[in-house]
């Protein structure tokens, strides 16, 4: 596939996405939407790569893909919110995601785990995505949104540290998916997305609807600490609500790394009594 297959993804009335740069390889299309930015071009560049050679998740973790089978796409945004709503910019771009994959995949039940991630639902993962951001006097001055989607990927053939947590709209649709039109439903709902945020429509409640955690057992790597309860949903600035034995908490950072169901109450009239 090459530039001008995926140019065709492009709409110029479109904010994000009006340009779609594509690159055979690169080191992170992070890194170079960030320079983009810098360098005056107008925000909204979609820079897609079939191969990242220093790609990179959440927490400093590498991003390692095979070539010409997923998605990796980074925009450079200057969104005009606050910077204490900065958390909601992460959340509504995962939305956003989890609706153009679940176009792909109507018969999936697509989930959002706090904070970005796309999963099926029985948790396995489809898509990561990571948010960096740069603020000045307290206003998100600049975010890079860096997305990668498990598009044709057999699980088969992925790496055994990966393969029982991850899946793909392959594996999940049983058919191969055109990278090129997800691409355009990525980039058109994103465009959506940050149009909303910025009138101050909050993507809380949408979450509510598709979250992966809420009302279930989860433990959060902080980090240098971990943290267990039942996770509660998200807060108008898009916190993890968590409740803990110490009581309610609110985490900006962290990853889930163990999702359990709640324990259900025994409601059976009579439990040990003799008949």
């Amino acid at each position: 596939m090459n530039d001008a297959s995926w140019s065709a993804a492009a709409d110029p009335s479109r904010r994000i996405g009006r340009i779609v740069e594509f690159h055979a390889e690169i080191g992170s299309t992070n890194d170079r939407a960030r320079e983009a930015l810098g360098s005056g071009v107008d925000e909204g560049l979609a820079v897609v790569a079939d191969l990242q050679t220093a790609g990179r998740g959440r927490r400093g973790r590498t991003w390692s893909s095979p070539a010409g089978v997923n998605l990796m796409v980074s925009v450079g945004v200057r969104p005009r919110i606050e910077g204490s709503d900065a958390g909601l910019l992460g959340i509504a771009a995962a939305l956003a995601v989890r609706d153009a994959c679940a176009a792909q995949v109507p018969a999936a039940d697509l989930r959002v785990r706090w904070p970005n991630d796309v999963v099926a639902a029985d948790g396995r993962k489809l898509a990561g995505l990571l948010v960096e951001t740069v603020l000045e006097d307290g206003r998100l001055a600049e975010a890079v949104i860096g997305i990668g989607i498990n598009v044709n990927w057999l699980v088969a053939d992925m790496p055994q540290e990966v393969r029982d947590g991850a899946t793909s709209l392959l594996e999940l649709g049983g058919h191969p998916v055109d990278r090129v039109t997800l691409l355009s439903a990525v980039l058109a709902a994103l465009d959506a997305a940050l149009a909303a945020l910025e009138r101050r429509e909050t993507p809380v409640a949408r979450l509510a609807g598709v979250s992966a955690l809420d009302g279930r057992h989860v433990t959060v790597d902080l980090g240098t600490d971990r943290l267990v309860g039942m996770a509660a949903g998200v807060s108008e600035q898009g916190l993890l609500l968590l409740d803990t034995n110490a009581g309610r908490v609110a985490l900006a950072v962290g990853e889930v790394v163990a999702v359990r169901d709640a324990p259900q109450p025994d409601t059976a009239l009579g439990v040990g009594a003799g008949a």
